[in-house]
């Protein structure tokens, strides 16, 4: 049997390509599937290091923002500087959840996620909980190897993260 992303919807051809024209795809489906690319672990690794400095750049600002709020509210907003941890889920909520699914990084470096089983987008709470899921690993040296060796072992290089939330990392066609 097919993947999903290697068929149509459900393993079978797609849509188009049967010979009954009229054919319409069942709802809920997202189109076409994507191809899942092999070894994009490094234009991964690459994509987070340049989305480090995206993330201490919009830090940098929703700091700022904090700082000028707290001024005219007489030092309300400054409550707000409980958020500047969480810049990095908030970051990757906002790009990944976005319309174009990939961080700043993962643009430059031709990557965007989807759903591994239909190819479709991912919302924002999907994607700040991949966020967070990364950096609880990222921040237990154990975890964090048990997540890269996931990604090394299969062909599809999906980590762990992205096998509990049913996601792919994949290059742009």
């Amino acid at each position: 049997m097919a993947n999903s992303w290697q068929g149509g919807p459900y393993g079978g051809p797609y849509p188009g390509n049967s010979p009954q024209q009229g054919y319409a795809p069942p709802p809920g489906w997202a189109g076409p599937p994507v191809l899942v690319a092999h070894g994009s672990l490094s234009r991964r690794f690459v994509a987070y290091l340049l989305d480090i400095a995206f993330i201490f750049g919009f830090s940098c600002l929703l700091w700022l923002a904090i700082s000028f709020l707290g001024v005219i509210t007489f030092g309300v907003a400054w409550a707000l500087y409980a958020i500047l941890p969480a810049s990095g889920i908030l970051y990757s909520a906002i790009t990944v959840g976005g319309p174009r699914q990939s961080t700043l990084g993962m643009r430059m470096m031709g990557l965007r996620a989807v759903r591994a089983t239909t190819g479709g987008p991912i919302d924002w709470i999907t994607a700040a909980v991949h966020a967070l899921l990364f950096y609880v690993a990222l921040s237990t040296f154990l975890l964090w190897l048990l997540d890269i060796g996931i990604g090394v072992v299969r062909a599809d290089r999906r980590m762990g993260h992205d096998l509990i939330l049913d996601l792919a990392v994949v290059r742009e066609a």
